[in-house]
């Protein structure tokens, strides 16, 4: 029967716990007290009242910068006007509203004048109190209808502010727009003719901001809808970065969620310890913060935290006083213990500190008592026994691992090297580019593409996507890429070679693995596209500045059914058109809010840089999935493939 100990555990714990529990009790009755009815309830009030004062102060300027807009773009709806009348309605708006910086008309093209694609007439307030200055905007250099300004009241039908910009071509000062659609009505039918804006320059958002003031130290910053800073005490900071690139340069994740807080329009107070946006480097700070409504920015106001807790750190120098003194005795009572306890400790440290630098082999020193110590010695001995063990595991786990990822790497290098890597693959060929990539969720993946001249007058290109990830499907998709390879050359229709190589996949598919694909072939004398689907998304069509999905026929995924048809899908590609295919990878890659990339992402990404060329299209995709998922594990292989046709050979 084992030994009960001999009460070393009680005399320490009554000994050290009444010294303890004395000074503690004190310290905390005194502080508790005093610092919980004080600081953080009257700081957050003053702060809550400072900061929806300015937001009020600032909408109430908003609000009246978007009543002028909303005027013009309603007569113009109701009124037909004449360009003199146009300018005039311009310049009202600047005389009656003396906070609007500039404003214009901006229509559709050839809308105004059928002989003119751009008419957008500007006027704004001179320098140093100039008199108004004119200019018409819109030219190929500046092309006014892919402006955010422009663009996104046109595609929300709805007013909308636009993020803070630097006006080159109109104001030439930093300002924010606000920006009212207008239709023509004809025959019931309302149909979009341009927008009225309003520019404000940011300069007294600035002036307005910057006279905030909190305590001694405290100050305020404004931050745009994307989070970008507007306004802040360093000028390194506005306009040049925002709450998010901060938290990512500093690895600050309170600081994320709490940019996320503030751009979804939600007010609250809370602590940060960010260097950059502190005070000071290595203070923390308290920030409440409060959205305005109309642009949906967002004000904080940052207090020190070390202004805040002045009274409570006076307080904390009383108790440390108290606590000083407790101390002071409990060293007394642990001093007259520790003689009877700390040789044998000395010694089992000792061997302790041999073993912590490797030596398993050493033994420790015998200890007859059978108290806490006898039982601590014990127990080291049990655990030199179980290091040594468990190291002898490690080492022989680790080895095994070390060949598993070494295998992967490898393996990771031949399924690149299966796919087309060089670009421009063909340099010689000016009739199309070419520009593919593919990213694996693992080491190895499932995606696969591929394409080749089948003749001198034949591109034949595929696309495609395992059922599985990992080892399985990379070896899946090396067989999948190889059977439609050998198969094209053999010049079938796409309907065809998919037919083929789903026979070949069926059999023997005990893992009853599969794989969706698009196969076609593009006539780069004639333009004829030929397509064919084997359960994969369909391909998007860029052309004349739209995007449009190919409405191919359905198709069973290849490797579950011997028997399954598939179709020849026929159109023409004009010069200048782009097919874009891609995998299921970049359209549900999620962030960290498990919102998908989504089809319409990936649509206005093809429309904002399908003018690029091929290569710079999917990288610009690939960067703007990337910037979706910020930093997010990649759950799924991305490939996207680009193919531009140019018109026949030069």
């Amino acid at each position: 029967m084992r030994a009960k100990p001999r009460g070393l555990a009680l005399r320490l714990a009554l000994s050290i716990l009444a010294s303890a529990c004395a000074i503690f009790l004190a310290v905390f009755a005194y502080t508790y007290r005093e610092s919980e009815r004080t600081v953080l309830r009257n700081v957050e009030e003053g702060a809550r009242n400072l900061t929806l004062a300015t937001v009020y102060r600032m909408e109430t300027v908003m609000a009246g910068a978007e009543k002028l807009p909303a005027y013009v773009a309603k007569r113009l709806e109701t009124t037909e006007l004449s360009q003199d009348d146009l300018l005039a309605q311009i310049v009202d708006a600047l005389e009656t509203n003396q906070q609007v910086y500039g404003s214009t008309i901006a229509f559709e093209p050839y809308a105004a004048n059928p002989q003119q694609r751009y008419y957008a007439p500007y006027c704004c307030r001179g320098q140093d109190g100039q008199p108004l200055a004119f200019n018409y905007l819109g030219s190929e250099t500046f092309n006014y209808f892919h402006m955010d300004w422009y663009l996104l009241p046109k595609v929300m039908g709805r007013p909308s502010w636009s993020e803070p910009y630097f006006d080159e071509n109109g104001g030439k000062v930093v300002m924010t727009t606000y920006s009212h659609p207008f239709y023509k009505v004809a025959d019931g039918a309302r149909d979009f003719a341009g927008v009225v804006t309003a520019d404000l320059s940011l300069q007294w958002l600035r002036e307005l901001v910057s006279s905030i003031s909190f305590n001694r130290s405290g100050h305020a910053f404004l931050v745009s809808q994307a989070g970008v800073f507007i306004t802040h005490p360093n000028e390194q900071l506005v306009m040049r970065e925002s709450i998010f690139s901060v938290a990512e340069a500093t690895g600050d994740k309170d600081l994320r969620a709490v940019g996320r807080s503030m751009i979804a329009g939600r007010s609250g107070f809370t602590r940060i310890s960010n260097p950059v946006l502190g005070p000071a480097s290595g203070q923390d700070a308290w920030l409440y913060y409060a959205p305005l409504q109309s642009t949906g920015w967002s004000l904080g106001v940052l207090v020190p935290e070390a202004e805040l807790f002045a009274d409570l750190q006076s307080l904390s120098r009383k108790a440390l006083i108290m606590g000083g003194a407790g101390l002071a005795l409990m060293l007394f009572v642990l001093a007259a213990i520790s003689k009877a306890i700390v040789r044998p400790l000395e010694a089992l440290a000792h061997s302790a500190a041999t073993i912590a630098q490797g030596n398993l082999d050493t033994a420790l020193p015998p200890v007859r008592r059978k108290d806490e110590i006898g039982e601590l010695r014990n127990s080291f001995e049990s655990m030199r026994q179980a290091l040594k063990e468990h190291i002898a595991t490690l080492v022989e786990t680790t080895a095994a691992k070390e060949r598993l990822d070494s295998e992967l790497k490898i393996a990771r290098t031949i399924q690149m090297s299966f796919l087309p890597k060089h670009f421009p693959p063909f340099p010689e060929r000016d009739e199309f580019s070419i520009f593919a990539f593919l990213e694996p969720a693992k080491e190895v993946g499932g995606d696969l593409y591929d394409f080749f001249l089948r003749d001198e007058n034949h591109l034949f290109f595929v696309i495609g996507d395992v059922s599985d990830k990992g080892v399985p499907a990379a070896l899946f998709m090396a067989v999948t890429k190889t059977l439609i390879k050998g198969v094209a050359e053999g010049g079938t229709e796409p309907s065809d070679i998919l037919e083929k190589v789903n026979l070949e996949l069926c059999r023997d598919n005990e893992s009853m693995m599969f794989v969706t694909v698009i196969c076609g072939s593009l006539n780069l004398t004639s333009g004829e596209l030929r397509l064919a689907n084997a359960g994969h998304c369909s391909p998007l069509l860029l052309r004349q500045g739209a995007v449009e999905n190919l409405p191919l026929p359905p198709g069973l995924v290849l490797g579950v059914m011997e028997d399954a048809r598939y179709t020849t899908h026929r159109s023409e590609l004009q010069p200048g058109d782009m097919l874009v295919l891609y995998t299921d990878g970049v359209t549900e890659a999620m962030d960290g809010d498990n919102t998908l990339y989504s089809d319409e992402r990936l649509e206005r990404s093809l429309l904002t840089y399908g003018s690029n060329g091929s290569e710079q299209l999917v990288r610009a995709v690939l960067a703007d999935v990337r910037a979706h998922t910020a930093g997010e594990p990649q759950s799924d292989d991305i490939t996207l493939l680009a193919l531009e046709y140019r018109g026949k050979r030069t």
